[in-house]
């Protein structure tokens, strides 16, 4: 009999039929659709892999193999070659035993061997300098096909970026392809299906080359940080119908000019001459007459690996929420607009204006009282683009290519005309990362709140986790990913994202085993990012196993893992990092804490921090070494974390449960990472309370251990505190910006006060991440949906909501490599309601926070009579009990 549980969503290595596979066993997973039933579940499944689609498994068939696993089943079968294509499909059997087989999907393998890539890299003879840009190049070149292929591949890369074309037609939607790695190490490429864009007869093939992060701006740095200019190569391989291959690659023949792009930055901006086009360039028609041969250039010595992640794309588009308004300015009046939202991107231009006519577009996320652009703040990067019109009398359009910026307010300079409303619109880039998770409640401050986190997760995860988009820096910071990752997790599917910036991680780490502040590493930064900077080597990994349960990540970083750990170890005085007496950097602190130290690191001991994030860190690693089988450096990573806890009780605590320092960062972090003999806690969970609560229910901590203060407190059953700080809306607090009308996360609990006006310009971002790092904690304990250590990404959750604090209702979801497991209740007198839905093939433990003796019932029944519930258990504080998989309608009572 079929089963009604179907097995959908193939993927390979987190992604959709994927065609550029590296790994020799790469991981497949695939989710259960069920027609709702409870308790629907596989029991077992058979893997057939194929070189043809429903053809015979002839590279792999796993047999039925007993099991319920669902995600990251490594392959077995037999090696693929370079462009190899593999069949897969799925069969499972459900819990009745009936079958059900998926539709097939596939991966291919990309160009396995340095030796595939045929194509030599090509560019122009024109150079940019240190502050001289350089137009952007068009490169081309025309080939003939004699028959239609039956299938057709672009494997392309750039040492900067590209627009690829053929015939006329964009190649994809990417943006900023091959996106940014250390380009003294690693290049990505992308490999495209093009077989409906080529034709029998003469084709074309071009690409619009940018600077990107590898010859434009980045971090503080001047321009030209990796090279000098952008750089192509690519390979067209035909596949025709009788087996023979056609390969185009690029070569001295191809041809180069210049058009209308005449500047590309990807930090300060670009600039576009619409008189300049090349109507058709990328077609077989057009006349390269005049276009020079190409410079091709000696290959690298570096390694070209294929995209692991999701690429950046345009995903939203924002109109303005009021008319424009134009300020009369010296020397020209401007016009502004509002977007009404903080983001990242750009701006799509609509205007009829004369030929030679030139736009300015100036951007900014706040306005000064004025109403002009507040763009102090950008520390002096022009942060504009710049348009020269044609005269088309139909109106014309343009969107940068090559640049992005941060901004809500748009500046519009040059034309003096009234301004159509449809002139500006606003163009979300960011790495399309899918949306997984929501929250939602009763108070709209904290609904805003949670926008805010998800907007700035947006705008940061561009290529790799910036710190923020708008001014000269936008780097990898290893320290706000690592505090921002699990909630990153919540919001999005982070998983392939993760794993590619954790590839970054690893490129960057020193030969000693430092790991680096940012990551790509970017000369000017220190290379050794000291404590909870650092460590994100070792937490990210973990984290992105905990929420997705894939040991593959784990497993390729473990050696870089120890290393670094080992580097601690040699690197400590007395097992103490960042000892005082220690010669090198000690690291960031609780960078922007308000402890009344009147420094940016904030008052608490490096050392603290340190030796804190020392034990923490081993911790991690001997968790994953079990995991990994490698008992033997479980073993000593085991003791010598024990050694480290010692040393930090023996210099930072006191017997009666005084920590080093006096700040809440000190308590926070010694509670948060267990470095206090279990008897103690209680007292050192009052100090810190105690010093909350005098200075009016306020945190002084910064980014290091902010994300931590709602964790002590719930651990600590002081919901009431951590309510309090929920719902506080003078600074410092989550939701003072949000009062202030932030849309995103700022970089300062004080980035604009009523009585302080702007923080200092140095330093002052409206869409920096890491105080969102709450939004863990809405969605673990407001809405009470967690991950079970035991069994990570969510094949057991466990569902608990802690309601408190003036919050009535709420609700959460997210969906999972399983499913949607959701959670959604609302308290009122005497009565709970509570909804929850665990997703097919896992189970759930559900805490009812309902007082003893309340009359519990699932759809109208008793839960002990109700299908799906199990191991009901009343307590004083809790009812708790176990669910099979299903949809809940729980409604409890009181007296």
């Amino acid at each position: 009999m079929p089963s009604s549980t179907r097995p959908v969503q193939l993927r390979c290595n987190y992604l959709e039929n994927p065609l550029a596979i590296h790994d020799a066993a790469p991981r497949l997973s695939w989710r259960l659709a069920t027609d709702g039933r409870r308790g629907a579940r596989q029991t077992a499944y058979r893997i057939t892999v194929s070189t043809r689609r429903n053809g015979r498994p002839d590279l792999w068939n796993s047999g039925k193999v007993a099991s319920d696993v669902t995600n990251h089943v490594a392959y077995e079968g037999t090696a693929l070659a370079s462009r190899q294509r593999a069949w897969w499909q799925v069969e499972v059997w459900d819990e009745k035993g009936r079958r059900s087989l998926s539709a097939p999907a596939y991966w291919e393998a990309g160009l396995l061997n340095a030796s595939d890539w045929q194509g030599e890299w090509v560019g122009s003879a024109l150079a940019g300098g240190p502050e001289a840009s350089m137009p952007s190049p068009y490169v081309r070149t025309i080939f003939n096909v004699g028959a239609k292929p039956a299938s057709a591949r672009l494997y392309v890369t750039a040492l900067g970026c590209f627009e690829f074309e053929l015939n006329g037609q964009r190649v994809g939607q990417d943006a900023f392809t091959p996106g940014w790695t250390d380009y003294n190490k690693r290049v990505q490429y992308l490999a495209y299906d093009v077989t409906s864009l080529l034709k029998p007869g003469a084709n074309a093939a071009g690409a619009i080359l940018g600077d990107g992060w590898y010859a434009g701006r980045i971090g503080w740095r001047t321009r030209s940080y990796y090279g000098d200019r952008p750089k192509l190569r690519a390979q067209l391989v035909l596949t025709f119908a009788d087996g023979a291959t056609q390969v185009v690659a690029t070569d001295g023949s191809w041809k180069v000019a210049f058009g209308p792009i005449t500047e590309s930055d990807i930090m300060f901006g670009e600039t576009y001459d619409a008189r300049r086009e090349l109507p058709g360039w990328s077609t077989a028609d057009f006349d390269d007459r005049a276009w020079l041969p190409v410079t091709t250039f000696p290959a690298p010595a570096i390694t070209i690996s294929p995209v692991l992640g999701h690429s950046v794309r345009a995903t939203q588009e924002l109109k303005p929420i009021a008319p424009a308004k134009k300020l009369n300015l010296w020397p020209e009046p401007v016009w502004i607009v509002d977007l009404g939202q903080n983001m990242v991107g750009r701006v799509r231009l609509k205007v009829k204006v004369p030929a030679g006519r030139i736009l300015k577009l100036r951007f900014a996320e706040v306005l000064n009282p004025d109403g002009t652009l507040y763009v102090e703040n950008l520390r002096g990067i022009r942060a504009a683009d710049y348009y020269t019109a044609k005269g088309d009398p139909k109106g014309e359009v343009w969107e940068p290519r090559f640049t992005f910026h941060g901004f809500r307010y748009v500046e519009l300079s040059g034309h003096p005309e009234e301004l159509p409303a449809d002139a500006i619109t606003g163009i979300v880039l960011h790495s399309d990362t899918p949306r997984t998770g929501d929250f939602t409640c009763n108070d709209p401050l904290i609904n805003q709140l949670q926008r805010n986190i998800d907007w700035g997760q947006r705008g940061n995860f561009l290529e790799v986790p910036t710190d923020c988009p708008q001014r000269n820096e936008r780097l990898g910071w290893m320290g706000d990913a690592q505090v921002f990752c699990r909630t990153a997790a919540w919001n999005r599917d982070v998983a392939a994202f993760f794993h590619k910036w954790a590839r970054d991680v690893a490129d960057a780490q020193r030969a000693d085993g430092a790991m680096p502040a940012v990551a790509p590493h970017v000369d000017g930064v220190t290379s050794d990012g000291g404590p909870a900077w650092a460590d994100a080597a070792v937490i990210c990994p973990w984290t992105m196993y905990l929420c997705y349960g894939d040991t593959a990540l784990l497993a390729q970083h473990f050696a870089a893992m120890t290393r670094f750990i080992d580097f601690m170890e040699r690197e400590s005085i007395g097992l103490i990092r960042s000892h005082p007496d220690y010669k090198e950097w000690k690291g960031f602190g609780d960078w922007l804490a308000l402890d009344g130290s009147g420094k940016v690191d904030g008052g608490t001991s490096k050392d603290l921090i340190g030796t804190a994030f020392f034990v923490y860190s081993t911790e991690i690693v001997v968790a994953v070494a079990r995991m990994l089988g490698r008992t033997a450096e479980a073993r000593r990573y085991r003791a010598l974390a024990e050694r480290v806890r010692r040393a930090y009780r023996q210099r930072y605590l006191t017997a009666d449960g005084v920590v080093a320092g006096l700040t809440q960062t000190s308590y926070v972090l010694t509670l948060q990472f267990d470095l206090c003999p279990a008897a103690l806690r209680p007292k050192l969970v009052a100090e810190l309370i105690r010093d909350i609560e005098q200075r009016g229910w306020l945190l002084t901590t910064g980014f290091v251990s902010t994300s931590y203060v709602q964790n002590v407190l719930t651990r600590a059953n002081r919901l009431d505190v951590a309510y309090k700080l929920l719902h506080q809306k003078k600074w410092p607090s989550w939701l003072y910006a949000v009062t202030q009308g932030a849309t995103t996360i700022w970089e300062r609990w004080d980035g604009w006060t009523q009585e302080k006006g702007f923080q200092d310009k140095g330093m002052n971002s409206f869409n920096h991440y890491a105080y969102g790092a709450i939004g863990a904690w809405l969605y673990a304990v407001v809405a009470g949906i967690e991950l079970d250590p035991a069994r990570p990404g969510y094949k057991h959750v466990c569902l608990q909501p802690r309601p408190g604090g003036e919050i009535n209702r709420a609700q959460g979801h997210l969906e999972t490599l399983h499913g949607k497991v959701a959670s959604a209740w609302k308290l009122s007198a005497g009565r709970f309601e509570w909804t929850v839905t665990v997703p097919p093939n896992t189970t759930a433990t559900a805490r009812f926070p309902v007082p003893a003796g309340a009359r519990i019932v699932e759809g109208g029944r008793a839960l002990t009579r109700a299908a799906g519930i199990s191991a009901v258990k009343a307590t004083k504080a809790a009812t708790t009990f176990k669910l099979v998989s299903g949809t809940y309608r729980f409604v409890a009572t009181w007296k």
